[in-house]
């Protein structure tokens, strides 16, 4: 039978046999997908060996649907303003198919295991903590980033699952400011799909309300797609009248939404489109984008671990929020570091509360400000009432030191209107010796922009954040009653109140619309190049 159908039989020589004996002995100890993640995984990162343990040790990215599940899943990062391609959701399933070839080694397959297993974990990473080291562009960095750790059980089931989105809203920030942020800029990114918003063109006079002018119909588009206008046209009741509206006036409603517009801009709220208003209606879409991606990464530092009361100190919106026990919200303006003494990010405790402090003048404030004034005039000492001390505390006669060799000698302001820090003091431990206090110079709060302190954080209305601290933390005082007694001491709290200092130039109001508010210390453009740049695993 075996002829009739054309098989022929064949000799198996001594050679053939030993092959045979060969491939199967080498089939048998070859090691198995299991052993070799198993052999590899000694060399990976905790985190990485932690994942596979929750998994006991199980492959991860055998299926093509788990990876195809996945590579979709890193896409959609891009609403959080993270870059997909850093996680190479496009080359994932090729080097699936790859590394799952029939003549690929169970090292091979191991090996995209545990590189796509680390892919979704830095991603997981980037998305909790940030893509960013925020130590690597800013060295006055103080603020421990307090995120949960990963929770490897909960991803291994989504893997299994392919529920990624549901590992990824696990570890994404869920305060309400960072999914404002993440609306707003898908938001900001479909006015960029649709065209963007017209450019004022450049004018030497500045546009005020009841000009009639070509440039009000740009400027009524501009605020129309931000949706300025529309929402002033719902608050505001025109006035009756028989003459139809001339669009290219200056009207009391077009009026009102540049008011709007200027004040969610940190800029003065006048009504006028003057270069400043002009400047930043012609700051472009994309540019806007940027900015909310930036600081979608400065939320990720921060948006972790919050409790329930602390203060929050707002640098570049020069606002001051105290988050209380029982829920409220105490709010106010500050004044802080100018562009070149700028006041640090950090995260500490508030511990003790100086009531009518003295001042003693810091080494830089001494060499550029105060010194050359002294040299100037040297009744500038007793008119801001500083007394003059040796290193050991002895008083000094002004007339007797050289002003242009002074030496060590100490500068202290007493306590009193005067002095520079007020009536009162909230201190807290830092390495750049910053703290929250009083100030004399109380017209400084009426401005929109306050970069005009030495780094410290001064405080309007700081006598009542002193009693809400220490009624909240049970602490028996009277800020009135200490301040009327004139004397110079120290408050402890019976309950140290957390206190961060952060600088955001985007942030959503009450009403979930952006504030855009200058990078007044010029820190946006690094962080957006390392954003830009190339991750770290």
């Amino acid at each position: 039978m075996f002829w009739a159908t054309g098989w022929t039989p064949r000799v198996l020589t001594a050679s053939m046999l030993l092959t045979l004996a060969s491939s199967a002995l080498a089939e048998a100890v070859a090691p198995s997908l299991a052993d070799s993640l198993a052999a590899r995984l000694d060399e990976q990162e905790v985190t990485l060996q932690a994942f596979y343990a929750a998994r006991d040790g199980r492959p991860a990215w055998q299926e093509a649907a788990t990876v195809a599940a996945l590579a979709n899943a890193l896409r959609t990062l891009d609403a959080d303003g993270l870059t997909p391609q850093d996680y190479r959701p496009d080359t994932l399933v090729a080097s699936h198919r790859q590394a799952l070839d029939e003549e690929s080694p169970p090292a091979a397959r191991a090996r995209f295991d545990l590189e796509t297993s680390q892919t979704l974990l830095t991603a997981l990473r980037h998305l909790q903590r940030g893509k960013v080291d925020p130590y690597r562009i800013d060295p006055g960095w103080e603020v421990p980033i307090e995120a949960p750790p990963l929770d490897f059980a909960a991803i291994s089931e989504a893997v299994d699952t392919r529920r990624f989105e549901q590992a990824f809203a696990a570890v994404r920030p869920s305060a309400p400011p960072y999914e404002r942020l993440r609306a707003s800029l898908a938001r900001y990114r479909h006015i960029a799909r649709q065209g963007g918003w017209p450019m004022l063109p450049p004018r030497p006079q500045s546009l005020r309300p009841g000009e009639r002018h070509d440039e009000v119909l740009l400027l009524r588009e501009r605020l129309a797609i931000l949706g300025e206008l529309e929402v002033m046209a719902v608050e505001l009741v025109a006035e009756p009248t028989s003459v139809p509206p001339d669009p290219r006036r200056y009207d009391a409603r077009l009026v009102a939404a540049v008011e709007r517009f200027q004040q969610r801009h940190l800029l003065e709220v006048d009504g006028i489109v003057g270069p400043r208003t002009r400047s930043a209606l012609n700051v472009p879409v994309v540019t806007r984008i940027d900015q909310i991606r930036i600081n979608l990464e400065r939320a990720r530092w921060l948006l972790h671990g919050l409790p329930d009361s602390f203060v929050l100190v707002d640098i570049a919106g020069y606002r001051i929020r105290y988050f209380r026990p029982d829920g409220d919200v105490w709010q106010s303006r500050i004044v802080v570091g100018r562009p070149y003494r700028r006041t640090p990010s950090l995260r500490s405790q508030i511990t003790h509360l100086t009531i009518n402090p003295t001042w003693t003048v810091p080494p830089t404030i001494l060499r550029e400000d105060v010194l050359p004034e002294v040299r100037r005039y040297l009744g500038y000492l007793w008119e801001q009432d500083l007394m003059v001390l040796s290193p050991s505390g002895q008083r000094l006669d002004p007339r007797d030191v050289d002003w242009w060799r002074p030496g060590n000698v100490i500068l202290r302001q007493r306590a009193g209107p005067q002095n520079a820090l007020g009536h009162v003091v909230l201190r807290f431990p830092n390495q750049h010796l910053v703290y929250l206090h009083d100030t004399p110079a109380q017209a400084l709060f009426d401005r929109e922009q306050r970069a005009f302190s030495s780094g410290c954080i001064r405080v309007q209305g700081v006598l009542e954040l002193a009693q809400h601290l220490f009624d909240d933390t049970g602490t028996d005082a009277r800020v009135d009653r200490l301040v009327a007694a004139g004397r110079t001491r120290n408050v402890h709290l019976e309950r140290a109140v957390p206190v961060i200092l952060h600088y955001w130039t985007v942030h959503p109001d009450e009403e979930d619309q952006l504030v855009f508010r200058p990078d007044i210390y010029e820190r946006d453009a690094a962080l957006l190049e390392a954003l830009d740049g190339s991750p770290a695993s």
